[in-house]
């Protein structure tokens, strides 16, 4: 009982490293998402949190709102996407599941 004790633990130890990596990588990760060829930019970090947004003066409308809040719902989910494929290739070899 134990090694089978003492090896569950080694890699109990090595998955909590990994798992530190991979959080730390993904608090480094930076991906842009854009949306109208551009008219809406915006950047999110691997936690999903909003670091920069940039609209072009181009699609300013005020009497169309609704469209400028659809790009830069677009732009978000460009980015949340880039997000998970990212997250799902495994950052830094992933995890051993």
């Amino acid at each position: 009982m134990g090694s089978g004790f003492s090896k569950l633990k080694k890699q109990a130890k090595q998955f909590e490293s990994q798992y530190a990596k991979i959080q730390e990588e993904m608090r480094a990760l930076e991906v842009t998402g854009t949306a109208g060829n551009g008219l809406v930019t915006l950047v999110l970090n691997g936690e999903h949190e909003l670091k920069d947004l940039k609209i072009k003066p181009a699609c300013v409308d005020p009497n169309d709102i609704e469209g400028l809040q659809d790009l830069i719902r677009a732009a978000y989910t460009d980015a949340h996407e880039k997000i998970q494929a990212q997250s799902q290739q495994g950052l830094g070899g992933g995890l051993p599941f």
